[in-house]
């Protein structure tokens, strides 16, 4: 399963967070957000890395051109959609960037959101679904309910996120089988500052759900 940190602005920390176990680090290319990062502070996190850990940037209603130049600028391996994009921008930034992963990130507030969910699935490669908010795209911190999710099956990989943190983890994979998981408010200190003993806490319980599921 793939586990992804989001909300990394430090360089040693996402270093440390690679070594842990984490298999992707995710970067926020918002300028509002409080997680925000350059392309240069993403470079400068990239180059610590070990080639097999996904760097992926976080976006929201950018342009085409603007995605594409922060990736070239940043090393960015994977690019998240985390605004209102429609199926047709998706599918022309997947065309813009043809070696890049494509996640679309959907705030999910009810069923009707999964059928939405559903389009994303022929013009993204992987969906993400996290907690809705009406002021805030993300890092919110609440937990989508899991019941729900029971039935989502999409025909692509998917991360479950929001709220998730290493108290809570397991109760959710005993409800959802997501592709991947992503964490940020749930493994911090404050905005962008990661704990690293969270971090550690959080794949230890990882690793003995794996062990107990055998």
């Amino acid at each position: 399963m793939r586990v992804k940190i989001c909300g990394i602005t430090q360089p040693e920390q996402g270093k440390a967070i690679a070594t842990e176990g984490a298999t992707a680090l995710g970067f926020i290319c918002v300028p509002s957000s409080p997680r925000y990062v350059s392309a240069a502070q993403i470079r400068a996190v990239v180059t610590q890395l070990p080639e097999n850990i996904d760097n992926i940037g976080v976006f929201a209603n950018s342009t085409v051109d603007e995605i594409a130049q922060t990736v070239a600028d940043s090393g960015l391996t994977g690019v998240q959609l985390h605004g209102d994009e429609s199926t047709d921008f998706c599918y022309q930034v997947r065309q813009s960037l043809p070696k890049v992963e494509i996640i679309k990130a959907l705030r999910i507030r009810s069923l009707e959101d999964f059928e939405l969910a559903a389009t994303y699935t022929t013009s993204v490669n992987t969906l993400l679904l996290d907690a809705y908010h009406p002021q805030q795209l993300g890092g919110t911190g609440k937990t989508l309910d899991w019941n729900m999710l029971q039935q989502f099956s999409p025909s692509c990989p998917w991360f479950l996120a929001g709220g998730l943190t290493p108290d809570n983890i397991v109760e959710a994979l005993n409800q959802v089988q997501p592709s991947g998981i992503d964490l940020s408010s749930g493994v911090e200190r404050a905005p962008g500052d990661k704990d690293l003993d969270k971090v550690a806490q959080l794949f230890a319980r990882l690793r003995a759900k794996t062990q107990l599921d055998g």
